[in-house]
């Protein structure tokens, strides 16, 4: 049987490199994608490809079966970084493209994420689109800072519940969809097995650093000019406050099965989390 050679775009992400990790295991070709020519030069296994201005589209998808898509943090206008991506897949008959957007992508059609979605939906490839809920890992990576610095998790999160997700269960979804057809051309929320308020979340985080971690909640503009001063660019800052806004809300507390239906395997709860991010969060 041919081995099938697989594009991952993100691959040096929390997701991305998980998926990629997860196919070579499988026996898959893995090619990742980096924004830095250095990288893609010294290795074979790496090809470059810049995002925010399309460069290099057409050589990261030659010789490829499937790709994995994905838009990096940091830009607010996702379909103008996801479509030519899309419109080459298309180009090129690929047999299968999974794209990751975001949980509540859909709920508007005229969204960047959204719009990206309805292009795929139509180009005629096999395709899946999931949508993760918050990730776990932003704590031990975009909110790490607080945590560490000040046992603090600040965020304008009010007291909503959030069914946060794993990135390995979203990685073992993803490798999963690219390597079977069995679910092809659907779309999946995914989610964590409960919601929890980032009140919750402290609690756990506390119970395994040994520290007394708590959540405070704060105004969305504090939340803004804290990541205006980190160098964010304003509109995604703003894309930022936004979906903070639907989450303070309720609107991210859904539970789905779909990582369980995919995978065979329940999703991860936040103790499992909390162990395995235990080093990421201690002092």
């Amino acid at each position: 049987m041919t081995q099938e050679t697989i594009l991952i775009v993100g691959a040096s992400g929390t997701v991305g490199s998980l998926i990629a990790k997860k196919l070579r295991e499988s026996g898959a070709i893995v090619k990742e994608s980096t924004s830095r020519k250095d990288v893609a030069t010294s290795s074979s296994q790496k090809v470059f490809m810049n995002l925010a201005t399309g460069e290099n589209i057409h050589e990261a998808f030659s010789g490829i079966d499937k790709a994995f898509l994905i838009s990096p943090p940091g830009y607010a206008d996702q379909y103008a970084i996801l479509s030519p991506m899309i419109q080459e897949a298309k180009r090129r008959g690929l047999k299968k493209v999974v794209l990751m957007t975001a949980m509540g992508a859909n709920a508007v059609d005229s969204s960047p994420f959204r719009r990206a979605e309805i292009e795929l939906e139509k180009s005629g490839l096999a395709y899946n689109i999931i949508r993760p809920n918050w990730f776990f890992q932003n704590f031990n990576t975009f909110w790490v800072h607080g945590i560490k610095q000040s046992d603090i998790i600040a965020l304008p999160a009010k007291e909503a519940k959030t069914s946060f997700i794993d990135a390995e269960d979203i990685a073992n979804v993803a490798a999963k969809l690219l390597t079977v057809s069995t679910f092809d051309n659907q779309d999946f929320d995914l989610t964590g097995p409960q919601a929890l308020t980032h009140g919750e979340v402290a609690d756990a985080i506390s119970k395994v650093t040994g520290r007394k971690i708590s959540y405070e909640n704060i105004l969305p503009e504090t939340l803004a000019k804290t990541l205006l001063g980190a160098g964010l660019p304003k509109d995604y800052v703003d894309f930022m406050i936004l979906i903070f806004g639907f989450l303070a809300e309720g609107y991210n507390s859904k539970i789905t099965e779909s990582v369980k239906l995919i995978t065979g395997l329940a999703p991860r709860n936040v103790n499992q989390y909390t162990q395995g991010a235990k080093a990421h969060v201690a002092k």
